[in-house]
C-alpha cells in the first residue's frame, strides 16, 4: 500500500474513501465498484469479480435493498453475518477472501458480507495413495473441505483447530488440526510457535511449511509425512499427531512421525491381522534390498566372489567377460537410467508414459545388454532394487531409500562387505539421532522402550489385543503412541 494512503477511512466524501481502497489495490481492473442510493444517502458497493459469486451479490445485496427502501441497511441483511471495520488493511483483506464492502457516505466504518465463489473439484481417490480396501475419499485443494473430511471422521468436541495467515503476499490461510485429549501440550506448542516464527513472502505448499519447521534439513530421511488420504490423518490424530492444511493443497502435513510410520498402510488394517502383519514385513525387506542389493552385488563381484556357489558364480563371470565397465559404473549407470524413465513416465501423459515404460524396459535394456554395456545379473539387480523401492507405501519414503542406496554402492566399491556395514551402521546411526519436534526418529528402539513399546511395529496386531484407547475407527493407528512418552525437558 502506498505510503501517503490513510490507514483508515475518513468521513467525508464517498469518492476519497472509493479513492482509498483502489489505491490500495493500486487501482485494478478487477475491482468492481457500483453506486446506489438508499434513504437518501449514497453508497458505493465494492468488490473483487473474480474473487466472488455474481448471483450472491445480486440475490444477498442488492435485491433486498431495492425492495426495501427504508430502515436501517444493517436490518436489512439481518441473515447475512455482517462485519464492521475502517482500517484499510482489514478491509482490504476481506475483499481478497472475497467479501463484499458497502462504504457509506459520511461514515468511517464500512459494511463487509462474504459473497465469495467457491470452485473445487469433486472429492477423488489419491492416485498417489491407492488401496485395495477401505474409504476411496481423498483431500482437495478447498481447505475447509479438508477439515470437513477430518471432522466428519471425528465427531468429537476435542478435535481442536488453529488458524494462521502465512505469506507476506500470498497471505496463506493455515490449519492446525489435533486432538485436544490425545495431542501433547508441549509438542502443540512448539508446533505453534514453528508455525508462527514462519517469515516468507509465499506459502503455497505443505512443502514450503515442512522446509520451515523441521530439524534437520541435511537428513535423506522425510521427518514428516504428506498424506492425501483423510482415513490416515484421522488415525494419526487419534494417535495424538498434529495435521497442517494449507489452503490449495490436497495433501495433509502429518507430525511428528516416526521412522516405522512410513511403513504403514490403511490396507493392513482394512483386513486379517495375519495378512496386515505379512505385508508389512515384505516392507521391510524392501527397505534393506532397496538399499543394499546393488552394493551387495558390487562387493561380491569385485571382493568376495568366494561366497558364491560355483554354478552361480560361473552365470556371473560368464555375463562380465564382455562388459567394459566396472561393477560399481555398471551400477551408476543403470539407477541413474532408472530415474530418468520413472521421471519421463510421471511427466508426460499417461498414454505416453506406459509407451516409455515398455520402451525402456524391453527395448533399451535388451539392447544395453546385447552391446555389452551391462551384464544381464546388473539388469536382474537392479529391477528387484527399483520393485523394492517402490513397495513402500508413500512414494517419498522410497526415493530416499533409492538416494541412500548411491553411498552405499560408493562402500561397497571401495571396501566390500565391510563397507557394506560401516554405511549401515552410519544409517541407524542417524536415525537413532534426530527427532522431529524433540521426538525420537527411531522410537521405540532409540531409546529403546521395552516390550509393550514395540507394539503394531513389525507385525499388525489383532484389534483385540489392543485397549479402547489404540484402535483406529479408518485407517491403522499404532498401539501405542509412541511420542507421547518422549517429553521435553
Amino acid at each position: 500500500m502506498n505510503e501517503t494512503l490513510a490507514d483508515e477511512l475518513k468521513i467525508g466524501d464517498i469518492e476519497l474513501k472509493i479513492t482509498q481502497i483502489q489505491e490500495y489495490f493500486s487501482c485494478t481492473d478487477d475491482l468492481k465498484i457500483q453506486k446506489f442510493v438508499f434513504n437518501s444517502q449514497t453508497y458505493s458497493l465494492l468488490y473483487l469479480e473474480d474473487l466472488v459469486k455474481t448471483e450472491l451479490i445480486q440475490s444477498n445485496v442488492i435485491k433486498p435493498l431495492l425492495e426495501s427502501n427504508i430502515g436501517d441497511i444493517e436490518q436489512i441483511f439481518t441473515l447475512i453475518d455482517l462485519k464492521k471495520s475502517s482500517d484499510i488493511l482489514q478491509i482490504g483483506k476481506y475483499i481478497l477472501d472475497g467479501f463484499c464492502v458497502i462504504v457509506i457516505e459520511d461514515e468511517v466504518e464500512a459494511i463487509m458480507m462474504s459473497v465469495a465463489q467457491t470452485q473445487s473439484r469433486s472429492i477423488q481417490e489419491p492416485k498417489d495413495e491407492q488401496i485395495i480396501k477401505g474409504s476411496h475419499e481423498g483431500f482437495i485443494e478447498n481447505i475447509s473441505t479438508n477439515i470437513y473430511l477430518l471432522r466428519n471422521r471425528i465427531k468429537s468436541p476435542k478435535l481442536r483447530v488453529r488458524y494462521f495467515t502465512l505469506g507476506n503476499v500470498t497471505n496463506t490461510k493455515v490449519a492446525m488440526v489435533y486432538m485436544e485429549n490425545r495431542a501433547d501440550p508441549i509438542i502443540v506448542e512448539e508446533c505453534e510457535k514453528r508455525i508462527s516464527a514462519i517469515d516468507l513472502d509465499y506459502i503455497y505448499s505443505v512443502g514450503n511449511i515442512d522446509e520451515m519447521i523441521e530439524e534437520h534439513p541435511l537428513s535423506p530421511f522425510p521427518q514428516s509425512m504428506q498424506t492425501e488420504r483423510p482415513d490416515r490423518a484421522v488415525s494419526y490424530l487419534m494417535e495424538g499427531k498434529i495435521n497442517i492444511i494449507v489452503d490449495g493443497m490436497p495433501s495433509v502435513l502429518v507430525l511428528p512421525v516416526t521412522f516405522f510410520s512410513f511403513f504403514q498402510s490403511p490396507d493392513d488394517y482394512n483386513g486379517r491381522w495375519i495378512l496386515g502383519s505379512f505385508f508389512r514385513i515384505i516392507r521391510f525387506i524392501s527397505f534393506i534390498l532397496a538399499i543394499s542389493l546393488p552394493a551387495i552385488y558390487i562387493a561380491i563381484v569385485s571382493y568376495h566372489s568366494e561366497v558364491l556357489p560355483i554354478g552361480i558364480l560361473y552365470s556371473i563371470q560368464v555375463s562380465l567377460v564382455y562388459v567394459p565397465l566396472p561393477p560399481i559404473l555398471e551400477a551408476l549407470v543403470m539407477q541413474i537410467l532408472l530415474e530418468l524413465l520413472k521421471e519421463a513416465a510421471i511427466r508426460l501423459p499417461s498414454p505416453i508414459a506406459q509407451t516409455i515404460g515398455i520402451v525402456g524396459g524391453l527395448v533399451i535394456g535388451t539392447a544395453v545388454v546385447e552391446a555389452h554395456l551391462v551384464s544381464n545379473t546388473m539388469i536382474v539387480v537392479i529391477g528387484l532394487t527399483a520393485i523394492a523401492s517402490f513397495a513402500t507405501p508413500l512414494n517419498e519414503f522410497g526415493t530416499s531409500l533409492r538416494i541412500l542406496g548411491f553411498p552405499t554402492m560408493l562402500a561397497a566399491a571401495l571396501f566390500g562387505l565391510f563397507g557394506i556395514s560401516i554405511m549401515m551402521m552410519v544409517i541407524f546411526i542417524h536415525l537413532c539421532k534426530i527427532e522431529t519436534l524433540g521426538v525420537p526418529y527411531f522410537a521405540p528402539f532409540g531409546p529403546f522402550h521395552g516390550k509393550q513399546g514395540l507394539n503394531d511395529i513389525f507385525l499388525r496386531l489383532p484389534i483385540w489385543k489392543g485397549n479402547k484407547d489404540s484402535q483406529s475407527s479408518e485407517s491403522g493407528a499404532t498401539n501405542k503412541s509412541y511420542f507421547r512418552r518422549w517429553k521435553r525437558t
